[in-house]
């Protein structure tokens, strides 16, 4: 069952769905990556993997930009202490500034990922 949320467009009246479902994990994209890579035993394939996201979480750890062309790029965006409240007791608090992971997809990843929109239902959780 796909799970999906409502959203609104400052200035559009239309609500947009987005797709919440998981699609892959990390188990599904090395047994992928084994099946496609059958010279290479499934626990090299596993150990690649978990080597390329340590790197690329070290990267982002030390301040660094990733980019990876036709895919797009992941950055840190710095979040300012805000007032917020705690929803339990409604009691005022500040949250601590931070940097979260942020992720921009590039054009070659945008256009088809829209070029394959009508090829993929999104539906309501009405439905």
């Amino acid at each position: 069952m796909q799970e999906s949320q409502h959203l609104m467009c400052p200035g559009d009246d239309t609500p947009k769905t987005r797709l919440t479902e998981v699609g892959m994990i990390k188990s599904q994209l090395i047994a992928n990556l084994a099946a496609k890579m059958t010279h290479l035993p499934e626990k090299q394939v596993t150990d690649s993997i978990n080597r390329i996201l340590e790197l690329m979480s070290q990267a982002l750890i030390d301040g660094k930009r990733i980019e990876i062309r036709g895919f797009g790029s992941f950055s840190l965006h710095y979040r300012p202490p805000r007032n917020a409240h705690n929803p339990k007791t409604g009691e005022k608090v500040i949250t601590q500034e931070k940097y979260s992971p942020h992720f921009k997809p590039g054009k070659e990843l945008r256009e088809r990922v829209d070029a394959s929109r009508g090829k993929v239902k999104l539906q309501d959780k009405d439905e």
